[in-house]
């Protein structure tokens, strides 16, 4: 049986030629290492997955936005009612009016106008809070059972059905609530998205092919004012549909056309499936014996506890991967403090929303670039020190400013949103360099959930920062900067080899102190 499948046969005469691989990064890499039309199309039909996570983490921004208002009675403007300076909840009803259609956000359609904060925020941070629980249920699915594929699609049909009924709601609790099942559909599908593009490549190209769902998640966020924009005066509920549409005919095309990771599979040891999808995608003719791949990878598994959250059991137990993973996770959560919080916060300023937004999204181009041309040129921990600093200080100086400078506050926004941006990327990136196959999805997965925690104070952040903008902007710079610090007790990764077993990274960085001693 082995013998029919050229993968699996002993090496022939032209293979004799090449030295036997010695691992199996090694033995993949001689199959996958030159980068092929097969592994293009595969990851970027992943990355995709990433134009949808964009649009539902950032679509309250203009759902749930406060509509426009003017007065009714013109000749009581200047006695009772001035758009400029009344406050909206001190008139009488008769006197004001909206702009459009009550239908265009939920603060007019519901009445939202004069409650508190918390309720008006509730939404959003459902989303951000069902991201953490989704997370933290889901996360280690892909590396256990389900697998990075099949992990994927279940994230993307949770979210698009959560985004489905989310149109169809009734009050605000009821929205709320779908909101937070979105939220936890979310949560994996850039982690799942990420590992599985990289896990298809060579190392020379994960950097790029990482950077791939990085450009489409600002595809994703550039898509939203444009939405937005052509919904203008319609409902909210539209953008939920248009949205929701694309994500389920996405989830068909993932379920016919993805390929599991053969790295994943290896490791949980169906090496016949592996060497089938290494077949498929390989850029060589290299074919090679996989009879004695992976025997101790697999005789570890055949031992190992079958509990879902066996990775983050492996993460915490060796000392050298729960410090990195604590100090991945702090610089995360300064980072998704601000990459979160900034478009909210864009209503703080004096500037129009959709061309904020626009901005903002089109930022994350010039961060994708850096990341997709210079990732394998810089090193991580610098290139993180440098702009988690560099955002740090550019949005302290917003709220030293004023809204006076108005102009000068947008350029420092973008300025420090930018630098987020690119962190975030490179910290992901940073990552998956830092953790073994073994449990790399669930390592990913847990600075995503420290990301997306920052993400949930941001929304109570930018609430109290609409009367002293240190609150946002001030708190924003500072939080950031200082966890940005941790990256300093983090391995230098550039270049490095992915490794597959805990046994294996720890042998790696005892050879490379030893080296550098």
């Amino acid at each position: 049986m082995a013998d029919s499948n050229p993968l699996l046969s002993d090496f022939n005469s032209s293979e004799s030629k090449l030295p036997p691989p010695r691992s199996l990064d090694e033995t993949i890499e001689q199959c996958i290492g030159n980068f092929g039309w097969a592994q293009f199309l595969q990851a970027a039909l992943v990355s995709l997955a990433w134009v949808f996570d964009a649009q539902q983490t950032f679509i309250t921004v203009f759902t749930d936005s406060q509509p426009t208002w003017h007065c009714t009675e013109s000749e009581r403007v200047d006695s009772v009612c001035n758009t400029s300076s009344s406050n909206l909840c001190t008139l009488p009803n008769k006197t004001w009016s909206w702009d459009f259609n009550p239908h265009v956000s939920i603060i007019s359609e519901w009445e939202l106008q004069c409650a508190g904060s918390f309720l008006k925020g509730l939404p959003a941070s459902s989303f951000f809070l069902g991201c953490l629980i989704g997370g933290l249920v889901l996360s280690t699915l892909a590396d256990s059972s389900l697998g990075r594929k099949n992990m994927l699609l279940l994230s993307c049909l949770i979210m698009s059905l959560s985004s489905m009924l989310t149109a169809f709601s009734t009050s605000i609790w009821v929205y709320a609530f779908l909101r937070f099942l979105n939220g936890c559909g979310r949560a994996t599908i850039g982690t799942c998205a990420l590992v599985l593009s990289t896990e298809l490549v060579g190392k020379k190209w994960r950097g790029k092919v990482g950077a791939m769902g990085f450009f489409c998640f600002t595809l994703g966020f550039l898509s939203l004012p444009m939405l937005g924009y052509i919904n203008n005066g319609n409902s909210w509920r539209y953008l939920y549909v248009w949205t929701s549409i694309p994500t389920l005919i996405y989830c068909c095309l993932i379920r016919i056309f993805v390929r599991e990771s053969p790295r994943w599979l290896i490791v949980k040891g169906r090496k016949e499936e592996a060497v089938s999808i290494l077949q498929s995608i390989a850029s060589n003719a290299i074919t090679m014996s996989f009879t004695n791949l992976c025997f101790d990878v697999e005789e570890d598994q055949s031992k190992s506890n079958p509990d879902v959250y066996d990775a983050l059991k492996i993460l915490v137990r060796k000392s050298w991967s729960f410090r990195r993973l604590l100090a991945a996770m702090v610089v995360g959560f300064g980072i998704g403090m601000v990459y979160y919080g900034m478009p909210l916060a864009l209503t703080n300023l004096n500037f129009n929303l959709y061309l904020g937004v626009v901005f903002n999204a089109l930022s994350e181009f010039p961060a994708f670039l850096i990341t997709f041309f210079f990732i394998d040129k810089i090193n991580r921990r610098d290139a993180l020190i440098g702009f988690t600093a560099l955002s740090g200080i550019s949005s302290a100086l917003i709220a030293v400013v004023g809204q006076q400078l108005g102009s000068l506050q947008i350029v420092l926004e973008l300025v420090s949103f930018f630098s987020a941006c690119t962190a975030f990327n490179m910290t992901l990136i940073y990552t998956i360099e830092m953790f073994p196959t073994c449990v790399r999805n669930s390592a990913i997965a847990m600075v995503r959930q420290a990301l997306v925690f920052g993400g949930v104070f941001s929304p109570v952040m930018v609430a109290a920062g609409r009367e002293n903008q240190f609150w946002s902007y001030g708190l924003f710079g500072l939080v950031i900067a200082l966890c940005g610090l941790f990256v300093f007790g983090l391995p230098e990764t550039r270049g490095s080899v992915l490794c597959d077993t805990m046994d294996e990274e720890e042998y790696k960085t005892l050879a490379k102190r030893q080296f550098i001693g």
